[in-house]
């Protein structure tokens, strides 16, 4: 029997006391009380996956292993900022109000990160960590394109504990199911009222997208920037037409939410991408790593028998005798 409903997670799952769960097993010495939210645990976990699938693509193409970790330091960040800001920026009502807590604008772990925004500050990082790395911004980039779609699919379970970014009432057997109260359910609605995942939904789209890159990659070679552009395009399609179900409050300008304007911003740019580098860049890249900064690998012990010497047997080079110039062998010191 197919269920009618799907339910959200209770609230006392958002955040997880460390603190109280190790004095559970036994350990009441440990008086502090460290909260890790669902959030952020979720984000974490996406960032993580990023990396490894980056480290992945990179290596494969001669970089050096966890190059990605050096540019990850500044792309994570300023990416974390961005994201923070943009949606600040997109939302200031739930922020600037007679009475609101300021500080409240920092606390990222109750949910808030613009993908936009983290977009734009991640760029930056990026750039600044590849070109300390040697590496080349657009080779990275492309490397990160299903990573980051990764990234997102996971983050997203991060809303779906938080009870938040669901969309339109509907009646699908997949309707989320919502606690009354929830500042973001439309006045008049009745309690029982279920609404669409959207955040499942893109999730969804992302993890797909990702198929897609990589396939999309070994079949044409995209390169050059090309298969973040094609990035930009997937997702920006995809944000553009659930926005359309989204109930969050957001800034409308000429009709559109704001988000939909970057999502159409985005798609443009990933066109723009694709027309000028393949004008610029026809061929393929000759190496992730900018000229004269190309990364060499340690040199190893390139065979056993080089360097091992047999039990009854010394090095030629001690065991060959020095000749002289008439054919006897020199004499040795003893």
């Amino acid at each position: 029997m197919l269920p009618s409903s799907l339910p959200s997670p209770p609230a006392e799952w958002r955040s997880f006391n460390i603190g109280q769960w190790l004095r559970d097993l036994g350990l009441e010495w440990f008086g502090l009380n460290l909260s890790v939210n669902a959030y952020a645990l979720f984000i974490l976990l996406g960032i993580v996956a990023a990396v490894l699938i980056v480290n992945h693509r990179l290596t494969s193409r001669g970089a050096e292993p966890w190059v990605v970790v050096d540019i990850a330091l500044y792309a994570v960040p300023l990416g974390i900022l961005g994201g923070r800001l943009f949606h600040v920026i997109t939302h200031p009502a739930d922020y600037f109000f007679p009475g609101a807590d300021l500080w409240r604008v920092l606390y990222v772990w109750e949910g808030g990160l613009a993908i936009f925004g983290a977009l734009l500050g991640g760029a930056v990082g990026a750039w600044i960590g590849a070109r300390l790395s040697g590496i080349r911004f657009w080779a990275f980039a492309d490397a990160l394109a299903p990573g980051i779609l990764i990234a997102q699919a996971t983050g997203r379970f991060g809303n779906y504990f938080n009870q938040e970014l669901f969309g339109a009432p509907t009646g699908l057997p997949w309707g989320l199911e919502i606690d009354p109260g929830n500042p973001a359910i439309p006045v008049g609605l009745p309690a029982d009222t279920l609404f669409h995942p959207t955040f499942a939904y893109e999730g969804l789209w992302n993890v797909l997208g990702a198929l897609v890159i990589i396939a999309a990659t070994r079949r044409f070679n995209l390169q050059w920037g090309k298969a973040f552009a094609l990035y930009l395009i997937w997702y920006g399609i995809g944000r553009f037409s659930l926005e359309f179900l989204r109930l969050d409050v957001a800034e409308v300008i000429f009709g559109l939410r704001s988000n939909q304007w970057a999502a159409l911003a985005a798609i443009v740019l990933g066109l723009a991408i694709i027309i000028v580098q393949s004008k610029s860049h026809p061929g393929l890249e000759p190496s992730v790593y900018r000229p004269g900064k190309e990364w060499q690998p340690e040199d190893g012990v390139d065979s056993e028998d080089r360097y091992r010497l047999g039990e009854d047997s010394e090095p030629e080079s001690e065991a060959a005798s020095v000749t002289t110039t008439s054919g006897e062998p020199a004499p040795t010191d003893k």
